[in-house]
């Protein structure tokens, strides 16, 4: 049985469109950064705590943990290596966008597969490219509300696409699951596709 510890609408979406079959088991774990923690040991870290958080959870109530697998997954932005994180309200996705503004980004996706036997991690990181922004569009695109609940204060798939002429890297990165990277993980630890 394979679990995808995540309450990403974005992640289910993806994980889908390839082929898996899985349930949604949000993990609830504190996402904060430790003190002078590297971006990539960060969401290593948080997605390995998430995916055995709820691996735990179902091994206590599961008569075959062997059975069980969970992915976890967890993306920051990241802007000459400090880490912005999802904007606290409105006020701070405006900053946050405005630091982005002319400058290119490395967005990183820490994944985490953790089965009985093991625990694998990986990560996957995009760099991309902002276009300028004025203030005027800053405020209508916080408007829409899209910012609020991503890392970097936007979604790569929405309003915010027509900002970005390049990225450099996996595109579903951005969106929050490096698919191909993903797929590789699943099929090390033997789960199969479920389409077909």
């Amino acid at each position: 049985m394979l679990v995808l510890a995540s309450a990403s609408p974005r992640r289910r979406e993806l994980l889908a469109q390839v082929g898996y079959r899985f349930e949604v088991r949000p993990a609830h774990i504190c996402e904060d950064p430790r003190d002078g923690e590297e971006p990539i040991a960060y969401v290593t870290r948080l997605a390995r705590e998430k995916a055995e958080a709820v691996f735990r959870d179902l091994a206590a109530a599961e008569p075959k943990p062997g059975e069980i697998a969970v992915l976890g997954a967890d993306t920051t932005v990241t802007l000459d290596n400090s880490i912005l994180g999802k904007p606290e309200d409105t006020a701070d996705a405006a900053r946050i966008l405005r630091l982005l503004s002319s400058r290119t980004h490395r967005v990183i996706t820490g994944v985490s597969l953790v089965t009985a036997e093991r625990t694998e991690v990986a990560a996957e990181v995009t760099a991309v490219r902002f276009l300028t922004l004025s203030d005027e569009e800053i405020a209508a695109y916080i408007s829409t509300g899209e910012p609020m609940d991503k890392a970097g204060a936007y979604g790569i798939q929405g309003h915010a696409a027509r900002w970005i002429p390049r990225i450099e890297g996996c595109y579903f990165n951005v969106m929050g699951l490096p698919l191909a990277l993903v797929c590789s993980l699943l099929e090390a630890g033997g789960i199969q596709l479920s389409h077909g």
